[in-house]
């Protein structure tokens, strides 16, 4: 079935575009929500209009996210839990919880599902994260998790910390590698001497 988008369909089109698609798709969401209608001449016939209409559309829209970007950039969020001596929470911050504190933040709505986070946070901690307003916006924020009378400055001195010790990590992990590669060519070096001597050996035989 051939449709005419009367507005954009994310992995489908764009609107005042055609496409075939199956009938089923058509008459139980694409037509009952007003996102496309069937591409008969007399439709056709408002394509330019819809695709411009489409266009300005896309356009205020791109131009809201990038001022709403401005103002979620750099925005820092500080929650206080409580935490073991590991720094495990005794529970978590979820996303919906960030999502609604950003949201106080700025003074518009940020839908949880346009920030950038696979899990609740459940440690003690810095957290950089994104908010991916439209395909082509996204802000940055960051989030703090700390215990009670603490702040960014100690937050700040943990992640320091923490960078300093997986750096060591890094560099004894680095220093472990080569001496394991030296130890190696070292070996080769030798089964290769080896070889030779054998060699001449048999040939002087």
């Amino acid at each position: 079935m051939k449709v005419l988008l009367t507005d954009d369909v994310p992995n489908l089109g764009t609107a005042g575009e055609v496409h075939a698609v199956a009938g089923g798709y058509a008459r139980n969401y694409l037509m009952p929500r007003g996102f496309a209608v069937l591409a008969t001449k007399g439709a056709m016939k408002q394509a330019e209009d819809i695709r411009q209409a489409g266009m300005r559309k896309r356009a205020q829209e791109l131009a809201n996210a990038q001022a709403q970007a401005e103002m979620i950039n750099g925005k820092r969020l500080l929650f206080h839990a409580r935490a073991g001596e590991r720094d495990r929470l005794y529970g978590s911050v979820t996303v919906l919880e960030i999502a609604e504190r950003l949201s106080e933040e700025v003074g518009f709505d940020v839908d949880r599902r346009k920030i950038e986070l696979d899990q609740p946070i459940r440690e003690l901690g810095i957290v950089d994260l994104s908010v991916r307003l439209v395909a082509e916006v996204t802000a940055q924020f960051t989030v703090g998790v700390a215990r009670e009378g603490e702040g960014w400055t100690e937050l700040e001195a943990r992640r320091a910390e923490l960078a300093k010790a997986a750096a060591k990590r890094e560099a004894e992990a680095a220093k472990v590698a080569q001496e394991a590669a030296a130890a190696e060519a070292e070996a080769e070096a030798q089964d290769l001497a080896l070889e030779d001597a054998e060699e001449r050996d048999e040939a002087e035989s």
